[in-house]
């Protein structure tokens, strides 16, 4: 029978056995400055080749492409098309800008779309390690390559992020904003932090006998819900659910009346109540309003839990990082606390 054993949390010798992944989440934050401090000199030429003329659209190719798709949507001033199949649209040529994300550089689909977009002549900036599959396929007049090295989703969408806001296409992309928001998650949820106050080891207390909803009102608070989603299922082997307003809102209603007197360890049934997980990045729009409070509603009409998470964080990118950090760190201490009996 599994188990949580929140104990373990602040146990020396649990905490050492999960240094590694704890440590690499730490370090989330000099892994960002690494990748654009790399990049600086390619971002320039880039940015040099660009800045002149503005593309009719602007391309984000590859499956790493939703992230972009989320930041760039509401302000690029272009029409803007996430395609994360291997190709591009039919339509895209010399007049089009392609963006490419490859943190890991291996993905034979995206090394295709690269090499199509080379033979199509249009203007290519690709994120990816030198000499991987698909930097070799990019090769070409018209393309720039942004070095990077860490195979870290984020660190490398923060480098193209701030390539497409110095030409005007994307919003402000502070780097080091981004970086402090993950270094201010990675002190306040360490492990040297004790439950009292840890916001991360609490969550994760709170989802230890449950089954997370996770939402997020804004584009970019619903991505981190869906990749913090991802890592408790990853992290815990049990269902984590993210989902719009009007997916989660049917879980909640249908929620059994709490019974005070269950003993989710002795009777082993595994039938874990909700808990609503809600992902807070300062979004004032009246329609995410709206949600959240029927979702905080229904939550308190049965008596389900509700959690927040919050971040004010300086710049849209940087919020979302903060909440996915701060998601990320609970699902991990989420794993820690789980035994086998």
């Amino acid at each position: 029978m599994i188990w949580f054993d929140e104990s373990r949390l602040d146990d020396e010798a649990a905490l050492a056995a999960a240094d590694l992944r704890l440590r690499t989440l730490a370090e989330a934050g000099s892994r960002v400055r690494r990748e654009v401090d790399g990049c600086a000199d390619a971002i320039a030429e880039a940015v040099a080749r660009s800045i002149e003329t503005r593309p009719r659209a602007v391309i984000a190719a590859g499956p790493d492409s939703r992230l972009l798709r989320a930041v760039l949507e509401p302000f690029c001033p272009v029409p803007f098309v996430a395609w994360p199949s291997p190709a591009l649209p039919g339509w895209a040529g010399s007049l089009d800008l392609v963006v490419v994300l490859a943190p890991e550089g291996g993905d034979a689909g995206t090394a295709l779309a690269v090499a199509e977009a080379v033979r199509r002549g249009c203007q290519l900036v690709v994120a990816a390690p030198p000499g991987s599959m698909v930097a070799e396929h990019a090769t070409g007049r018209w393309t720039t390559l942004l070095p990077t090295s860490t195979g870290d989703q984020l660190a490398t969408a923060v480098a193209m992020l701030s390539f497409l806001d110095q030409v005007h296409l994307g919003p402000s992309a502070e780097p080091e904003a981004v970086s402090e928001a993950l270094d201010a998650v990675a002190i306040a949820c360490s492990p040297h932090r004790d439950i009292s106050i840890n916001p991360a080891k609490m969550l994760a207390i709170s989802l230890a006998d449950a089954t997370p909803l996770v939402w997020g009102g804004s584009v970019l608070a619903a991505r981190a819900a869906r990749r913090i989603a991802e890592s408790i299922r990853r992290t815990s082997g049990r269902t984590a659910l993210a989902g719009d307003a009007e997916h989660l809102l049917p879980v909640v209603e249908a929620a059994r009346p709490r019974n005070v007197f269950a003993d989710p360890v002795a009777d082993g049934t595994g039938d874990r109540r909700p808990v609503l997980v809600v992902l807070d990045d300062g979004a004032d729009d009246p329609v995410v309003r709206d949600q959240r409070r029927r979702l905080e509603d229904a939550a308190r009409a049965q008596d389900v839990r509700v959690e927040h998470v919050a971040s004010e964080a300086a710049g849209e990118v940087a919020r979302y990082a903060s909440l996915l950090l701060s998601g990320t760190y609970a699902a991990e201490y989420l794993r820690l606390g789980l035994v086998a009996d």
